[in-house]
C-alpha cells in the first residue's frame, strides 16, 4: 500500500523517496563516515513524501536509532511520512536501544497522522501461493 501511495503522490507531482529501514539507517551512517551528511539531510527536507518500509525486521545500533529518529523528528508536521511495521508501538522498544526515544519517536510518528492497522492473521503473499499451487493440482487431476 505505501509502494501505491508513493506512486500516485509522484504521479501527483510530488518528489518521493523510498527507503527500507536499514537502508535508510545504512545511508545516514555512510554518510557520516564520509561528511555528506548535510546533504543527505538537505536532500531528504527537500522530499514531498518519505517512505520507510519494513521497520520491524532489524533491530538498529543506538547510533544508527538516533539517526532514523533524527529524519523522523525533523519532518514531524513539516512534510509526510509513511512508515510500515508488523509491530504494535508497544514493541519499538525491541527495535530501538533507547525506550526514552521510542516514546519520542512514536509521538512524533502518531501525530497528526493517520494509522492504518493491516495486521492480519493470514499471510496474503501465503494465501497467493497456497490458491496457484491449488489450480496446478486441479489442472493436473483432471488431465
Amino acid at each position: 500500500m505505501s509502494v501505491g501511495l508513493g506512486i500516485k503522490a509522484c504521479y501527483a507531482g510530488f518528489n518521493v523517496k523510498f527507503y527500507t529501514a536499514t537502508n535508510l539507517a545504512n545511508e545516514l551512517a555512510e554518510a557520516v563516515q564520509f561528511h555528506r551528511l548535510s546533504k543527505l539531510e538537505k536532500g531528504l527536507a527537500k522530499i514531498d513524501l518519505l517512505i520507510i518500509d519494513e521497520l520491524s525486521y532489524l533491530t538498529f545500533n543506538r547510533y544508527q536509532s538516533e539517526m532514523l529518529f533524527q529524519v523522523i523528528s525533523e519532518r514531524s508536521e513539516r512534510a509526510s511520512i509513511i512508515v510500515t511495521t508488523n509491530l504494535e508501538f508497544s514493541r519499538w522498544t525491541e527495535l530501538f536501544e533507547n525506550e526514552i526515544m521510542v516514546a519520542a519517536l512514536i509521538d512524533r510518528v502518531t501525530f497528526r497522522s493517520h494509522i492504518l492497522n493491516m495486521n492480519v492473521q493470514e499471510s496474503y503473499r501465503l494465501e497467493q501461493t497456497l490458491s496457484k499451487e491449488n489450480e496446478i493440482e486441479e489442472d493436473h487431476s483432471t488431465d
